[in-house]
């Protein structure tokens, strides 16, 4: 079975005492990787768009590891107090982005009974390596729910880079004997759409057609369709779900959804659980970027010199109403009912 190279693109290296983050902004015309020697050197590769999507969450857990293996020779008091503010640079490198936070939460609190340095550091680490673990399970349960909501061999239109979700999702339809044709958006302005998920597809053996940003509505409302014929779902991942059922994903997915509303295809959302500490859209911060990024692509600027303003929010809101469905690690809901993900049972092989 073929596998992709972004699959495994944070390595915690225990012998040199450092993490190697495959650096996405350069992927795939540069294999590159980063080289973070201090838990803050991960969050600083994290704020920096080195990983996006489920990468944020693979480098918070091997920075909490690094950060314990780098406390053992402090007092317990002493260590506790580094790994905790290691947890703190990770997880607020990105804000909108919920998966470092949670991570580093609940490796905190594994910590919070030990007595002695040895008993810290070990319950960091280990736990560090279970969340990872956990996070991969979980997005391939979610890929399982995800495939329940699609007709037999569907085509999807999907933006921005899904990761774990995509992968999730791909396996699922391998062990069931479907295929998915997709249709892929380039997403600007890192191009995630293009270098990562399009170059993932195919390494995975996926039918991929790529189109810009402004094509998607075009896309959606063609009888014609893209590739071997009409659209039948958007399908993307979520950074988060309040527990209204709003959408906070990579900017673009709004319009989208909007589209894919007009022309009557479904939008689903793919994300491991709503966030509970986020009851409306509102309670979530909206990351904005350097609006530099939009004068440039890929470090060359593209925009005329006289140009010098531009904005750039990484994310925007897609609210309930232009929602088809949620699928969770736990199944699928309506957006209204999305909180009834912590009361179902989690989706099993």
């Amino acid at each position: 079975m073929s596998s992709a190279t972004l699959e495994e693109s944070v390595i915690l290296d225990e012998t040199a005492g450092v993490v190697r983050i495959l650096d996405r902004r350069v992927f795939p015309a540069q294999v590159e990787w980063v080289t973070a020697e201090t838990p803050d050197a991960v969050a600083r590769a994290i704020r920096d768009m080195v990983t996006q999507s489920s990468g944020p969450l693979y480098a918070a857990t091997a920075g909490m590891a690094l950060a314990a293996l780098q406390a053992r020779t402090l007092d317990l008091d002493a260590a506790r107090a580094s790994i905790a503010a290691a947890g703190h640079a990770l997880a607020s490198a990105r804000p909108t982005n919920a998966h470092p936070r949670d991570a580093v939460a609940r490796i905190l609190v594994a910590g919070e009974s030990s007595t002695t340095t040895p008993e810290l550091v070990e319950a960091t680490v280990q736990t560090a390596r279970v969340v990872d673990r956990d996070y991969r399970a979980a997005s391939a349960a979610l890929g399982r729910s995800t495939l329940s909501l699609l007709p037999e061999n569907p085509r999807i239109l999907t933006h921005c880079w899904a990761d774990a979700y995509l992968f999730g999702l791909v396996g699922a339809a391998r062990d069931a004997g479907r295929t998915i044709e997709w249709i892929a958006t380039e997403t600007r302005p890192y191009l995630q759409g293009a270098r990562l998920t399009a170059h993932s597809l195919r390494e995975l053996g996926q039918r991929v057609t790529l189109i810009t940003d402004g094509m998607a509505a075009a896309a959606l409302s063609s009888s014609r369709g893209v590739g071997t014929g009409p659209i039948d779902a958007v399908v993307t991942a979520a950074d988060r779900v309040s527990l209204d059922g709003a959408v906070v994903n990579k900017v673009g997915t709004l319009a989208h959804a909007a589209a894919a509303a007009a022309f009557g295809i479904p939008f689903y959302a793919m994300v491991e659980a709503p966030d509970p500490s986020a009851p409306t859209a509102a309670d979530i911060v909206i990351e904005d970027r350097d609006p530099r990024e939009v004068l440039e692509v890929l470090g060359q600027r593209t925009a005329s010199p006289l140009v010098t303003d531009a904005w750039y929010p990484a994310f925007d809101v897609t609210p309930p109403r232009l929602v088809t469905r949620i699928a969770t690690s736990h199944g699928t809901f309506a957006p209204a009912d999305v909180a009834a993900h912590f009361t179902a049972p989690q989706r099993t092989p």
